[in-house]
């Protein structure tokens, strides 16, 4: 009660204030909006069933105000186009007809005008379609980062072809899954990744699909016998030499293409098995790449720096659309590298930076340097930033913008944060909420398993309680629609069944996030991350946090083992040290401080590596399969004792542990 009458206090004190701020922002040119739409909004603000979001509401009215304006502008964008039956490459072609001779994409010494990636995509499409490809084939793609590597795909698109947008670092079959899975009738393939395809094609799946090699500038073909693939096609040598004029006759490939077609598949990292194609269509990417341009405030002149893979839907789907799509400049990297990040930025000027997984720590694991604060960079954008070392991040790098999003690269429900708040992967106004339909609903942490009422339908989450994320598929609207993967029973398994009410469908994220009174969202765990131990949930992530500020930034995973006549998993930490300089007596007296007891880890792993995915993503599945076995294990382990402090882990603990013996 007594809170309640503060609010309301706050509430009576604010409306006055309020009344007035609306009244002075809501200007249209020289009009104010009519009395009948600031009656409605102030009708809105009073209403409710608690003080508390009301309150909430006026607090977060400016910037829900800001973002209802980006909105606005970002759909009708998007319904243009849509009505329009435009289409990315349609979509480009307007953005080369304005600046034909602007950079499109600089990477080392190179660079590519917008005119001339047009010129690349349309010598592709003619190509291709020449070679008897049609709309609805696939062809995959397997190569590293360079700046033929957008023209490839986005000329394929032209025909009507999608794109596999293979991960180049999959190998034997991993790799021959991921050509298959998408029904893939042709491959291209870098030079340098040419033994790859050579190692896997005699496999069956795989024997007989044509191959075309996209060579390396120089690369030494006089000798078929050093060659991998000696009977490829040389595409660069094919597409170079078909026309010699600027304009190539593309006269005879039907214009049939809709916004609601395929235009690439992009693959899950595949952590929890093979890698899955998520389905991408040509709306799909349109609504991505335009979001991040509208939502985080773009500029013309911006020049982003993308050192993310372009197979990837970060580096490929937002970074490089941001630029075919809305004319921006990109400066691309073939691999990151953490000493070169802020002397790239400077060398070619860039205004803006992507950052996925743990880019952010390795950024700051580097010693000082004067090029940290001596670039122009003014914004960073991606997803993976941890909340412990974010103020540190910004303040070290100068760094005025964060803009965090999150969501998966098949799935409908993506939040981004566009004001700074600390921590959150994004938010939803009040007002969106029909608009955009995206909640928590309440789940067993530990499982991840959907926790329904007794009327047999999922209960949404309060302020403050951890939930799954998921969003209402609506296949009509390019907000909400879920097209899902190539596989269309594993698109199934994303999808929940009457949520509400009979009949409606929602996408399942798979995470835990956890929303506050103002509508912002911040990651909690992944569903299967979570453990729960002596009665309590424990987030994985949360202790990953922790130990890695303690331990000075180094990679750290952590994950849940079984101990034998124990009910619920104990907490592991597998931690990177290959100098040998993590102290074990000052990590235990931080853990001490900073974790209740059922969130310290039992067992501490000290390994020279972690498994990382090419997206910086931990690999916990290999860990958690080794546990805390010595004899799968030669690294260190340190197990806690009752005081706090650790000590190395024997054979003998192991053996009593084994036989249920142990009181933990």
């Amino acid at each position: 009660m007594l809170v309640a009458l503060s609010l309301k206090q706050k509430f009576l004190t604010l409306c006055g204030i309020t009344a007035a701020a609306v009244a002075a922002s809501l200007v249209i040119g020289q009009r104010l909006i009519p009395q009948s739409i600031l009656t409605g909004i102030v009708f809105y603000l009073i209403s409710g069933d608690r003080p508390s979001t009301v309150y909430a509401s006026i607090v977060s009215l400016p910037r829900d105000l800001r973002t209802a304006v980006i909105f606005l502008k970002l759909n009708l964008s998007l319904y243009r186009y849509e009505r329009a039956g435009a289409t990315v490459i349609q979509i480009f072609e307007r953005v080369v007809a304005r600046h034909p001779n602007k950079v499109a994409f600089l990477m080392d010494d190179g660079q590519l005008t917008f005119g001339q990636v047009k010129q690349l995509a349309d010598r592709i499409a003619a190509h291709f379609y020449a070679k008897g490809f049609r709309k609805g084939d696939t062809i995959a793609l397997l190569m590293e980062t360079r700046l033929e590597y957008p023209c490839i795909w986005l000329g394929l698109s032209k025909v009507g072809i999608v794109t596999a947008l293979i991960n180049s670092n999959l190998r034997k079959e991993t790799l021959r899954h991921s050509i298959t899975v998408a029904n893939s009738k042709a491959i291209i393939v870098s030079q340098e990744l040419a033994g790859a395809i050579a190692e896997i094609n005699e496999q069956e799946g795989i024997k007989g699909l044509p191959v075309h090699l996209f060579r390396t500038d120089g690369a030494d073909t006089s000798s078929s016998s050093s060659d991998p693939l000696p009977d490829a096609e040389d595409l660069r040598l094919s597409v170079d030499s078909g026309s010699s004029s600027s304009n190539v006759d593309l006269s005879g490939i039907p214009n049939d293409i809709s916004p609601k077609d395929k235009l690439v598949y992009i693959y899950t990292s595949g952590t929890t098995g093979m890698p899955k194609a998520a389905v991408i269509t040509n709306l799909r990417y349109t609504f991505m790449a335009l979001g991040c341009y509208y939502m985080l405030s773009f500029r013309d002149d911006d020049i982003i720096y993308n050192s993310l893979p372009l197979y990837h839907s970060a580096g490929g789907m937002i970074g490089v659309g941001s630029v075919l799509l809305c004319g921006v400049t990109a400066a691309l990297r073939k691999k990151f590298s953490a000493s070169n990040f802020w002397t790239d930025c400077i060398r070619y000027k860039c205004t803006v930076a992507q950052y996925i997984g743990e880019i952010c720590r390795f950024l700051l694991m580097t010693p000082p340097k004067p090029t940290d604060t001596q670039h122009s960079v003014r914004l960073m954008f991606g997803n993976g930033l941890r909340p412990q070392i974010w103020p540190q991040f910004v303040s070290r790098f100068n760094i005025k913008q964060i803009g965090e999003f999150y969501g998966s690269t098949e799935g409908n429900s993506n939040l981004l944060n566009i004001d700074n708040t600390m921590g959150a992967v994004g938010f939803v106004p009040n007002f969106a909420k029909a608009i955009y339909p995206v909640t928590l609903i309440r789940c067993d942490e530990e499982t991840g398993e959907i926790i329904r009422g007794s009327d047999g339908f999922c209960i949404k989450c309060k302020p403050g309680e951890p939930g799954v994320f998921v969003g209402k598929i609506n296949p009509k609207k390019a907000l909400n629609s879920f097209v899902g993967y190539a596989d269309k029973a594993a698109s199934e398994k994303k999808v929940l069944h009457d949520v509400f009410r009979k009949g409606d469908i929602f996408f399942n994220s798979g995470d835990i996030l956890v929303q506050d009174l103002l509508g912002n969202y911040y990651f909690k765990d992944r569903t299967g991350d979570t453990f729960r131990w002596r009665g309590e949930n424990v987030a994985t992530s949360e202790v990953e946090g922790v130990i890695t500020t303690i331990v000075g930034l180094k990679d750290c995973a952590v994950y849940g083992v079984d101990i034998p006549e124990t009910e619920g998993k104990a907490g592991m930490a597998a931690i990177v040290d290959p100098d040998n300089k993590v102290d074990m007596e000052q990590l235990a007296a931080g853990i001490r401080a900073s974790l209740p007891a059922y969130a310290r880890p039992l067992f501490i792993r000290v390994l020279s590596e972690v498994p990382m995915t090419t997206t910086f993503k931990l690999k916990k599945r290999d860990l958690q399969v080794d546990g805390y076995d010595l004899n799968k294990v030669k690294d260190p382990i340190y197990f806690l004792q009752s005081n706090g402090t650790y000590r190395l882990f024997t054979a003998e603990d192991h053996e009593t542990i084994k036989s249920g013996k142990a009181r933990l």
